[in-house]
């Protein structure tokens, strides 16, 4: 299933010693199938839950944005309603798709990468049980009209405290794993996973505690939630998802990074600046002005691990680019990674005044999120599942129709989706600027845009439609047994 075999060297050089593309001892590959049986369940099971309350979570989504056009569709159950399915729908992606693909994800790259037999697994399967758990009771909370209004912790407060401490829990065994392993340089993926994991708990517990259970004043809990909002997305999605791409860019096309100190510039710029980020959605409030000023000038600076990351994936990749044509994991993470670029670097414009003032409560901060959380981090964990789901099952995936069906069907949906509502927000940001335009109109205006967002989301969801069926056939070890990894196409010889 690796796609490169050279000699390792006699003594690897420090770039060697970092890089999960080196080529291991034969006998590592029993060490390998080992991790990778002890963590085949509770992998299966976080990546399992993940596809299902995406299927949920498409379905809301889709629900919601039929209401921008058709505003009686399903009105007449309270729970269908736009103020109760939308927030639905986000909580559904991101706590119930989107972090249980980056834990699983996380789990298996930290077992694999700490190369030690597997400690205390069964405190991942009471993880995995408490946390849908509460997803669980989060959603019906607020489907039944008790969610709390906070963006992103819409969930009641009897369920933040079991998603808390499942994700305490994990972040518990990855503490054991990282104490265990074995000795040697510290790979980037591991950095990006330890941080995430610890930062996770820390974000969630602070936002909940300082809004819910011991309230700070009222004025205080806006910039608090615009902390947490964007922190969530920015130190613990981003270091997931630009963390495993570090990990299977090299892996798939046999090179190892191409420079380990721009990734240690990339990882400490990304933890320093990250954590001021946030406050600029604010210009314009109530607020203290050096706050926002303070926010502005991170969200600028978050220029620099973006490009450090940015350059370090393209020459990594460079004289490699062909294996976009035959690897679907190479396909999905490069598509993510590239996002990762556009949705940061508009995210920093974003941060200018006069260009906030006028997309600042329009679709294009709606376009800008979806970007991010789906053009860069979905993506990559698709890629990210389609290179380590064969090796819990031991098995290939079944169809390479069904692969390239749910790449097209993705990757287009979500660039017709960023390209509508950015061109919507921008139309009607213009036009809540000029006063001579009434604002009913302004509304108008994005109508036509608002049907392409609604069918660029059944395109994706078709895409999340194939992308399960293809995740319950391998399951179920469907068709004959594959000698060689499902590709697009035959690899090239010099990378075969």
């Amino acid at each position: 299933m690796s796609s490169a075999v050279t000699d390792a060297p006699s003594k690897p050089s420090l770039i060697d010693s970092i890089s999960p593309s080196s080529v291991e001892p034969v006998e590592d590959k029993a060490e390998r199938a080992e991790i990778d049986r002890a963590m085949r369940g509770v992998v299966l099971l976080f990546y399992g839950a993940a596809i299902a309350w995406l299927l949920i979570g498409s379905l809301f989504a889709l629900i919601a944005s039929l209401k921008f056009n058709i505003p009686g569709f399903v009105a007449d159950t309270a729970a269908m309603t736009f103020g109760r399915i939308r927030p639905a729908h986000l909580n559904a992606v991101i706590y119930g798709w989107a972090a249980q693909a980056a834990i699983g994800t996380g789990l298996w790259l930290m077992a694999r990468l700490c190369r030690v037999s597997v400690r205390h697994g069964g405190i991942l399967y009471v993880a995995w049980a408490l946390y849908n758990f509460g997803v669980t009771l989060g959603i019906l909370g607020i489907l039944s009209g008790a969610g709390t209004s906070v963006e992103y912790l819409e969930f009641p407060r009897w369920a933040s405290v079991v998603v808390f401490a499942a994700f305490a829990l994990i972040a518990i065994w990855t503490v054991i794993m990282f104490r265990f392993r074995k000795p040697g340089h510290v790979y980037v993926t591991q950095w990006y996973i330890l941080a995430a994991f610890f930062w996770f708990p820390w974000l969630y517990a602070t936002a909940n505690l300082i809004i819910f259970y011991l309230p700070v004043q009222a004025a205080v809990q806006g910039p608090v939630n615009w902390w947490f909002g964007h922190n969530v997305l920015g130190l613990f999605f981003t270091p997931i998802g630009v963390g495993a791409a570090y990990y299977l860019i090299p892996k798939v096309i046999g090179r190892p990074v191409h420079s380990y100190y721009l990734s240690i510039l990339g990882f400490w710029s990304l933890a320093f600046f990250y954590s001021w980020n946030g406050m600029h959605h604010l210009i314009g409030g109530p607020f203290p002005a050096w706050l926002i000023s303070a926010s502005i000038v991170a969200s600028f600076m978050m220029v620099i691990p973006v490009i450090t990351t940015g350059i370090n994936h393209h020459f990594t990749m460079k004289g490699h680019f062909g294996a976009l044509r035959w690897s679907p994991t190479l396909r999905f993470t490069v598509f993510g990674a590239m996002c990762y670029t556009v949705a940061s670097l508009q995210g920093s414009s974003m941060a200018i005044r006069s260009w906030n003032q006028i997309t600042h409560f329009t679709h294009y901060t709606i376009g800008h999120a979806h970007i991010g959380m789906y053009g860069f981090f979905t993506m990559v964990m698709f890629g990210a599942m389609y290179y380590i789901v064969p090796r819990l099952v031991e098995w290939e995936w079944p169809s390479a129709t069904l692969i390239r069906w749910h790449f097209w069907l993705c990757a287009v949906g979500i660039s017709v989706m960023f390209c509508a509502l950015s061109v919507a927000g921008l139309v009607q940001g213009f036009a809540l600027n000029d006063p001579t335009i009434p604002f009913l109109a302004s509304t108008r205006f994005t109508l036509a845009f608002l049907w392409m967002r609604s069918v660029a989301g059944l395109m994706m969801t078709a895409g999340h439609v194939v992308f399960a069926a293809s995740f319950a056939l391998i399951l179920l070890k469907a068709g004959s047994r594959r000698q060689r990894p499902t590709l697009f196409a035959a690899p090239e010889e010099s990378a075969a």
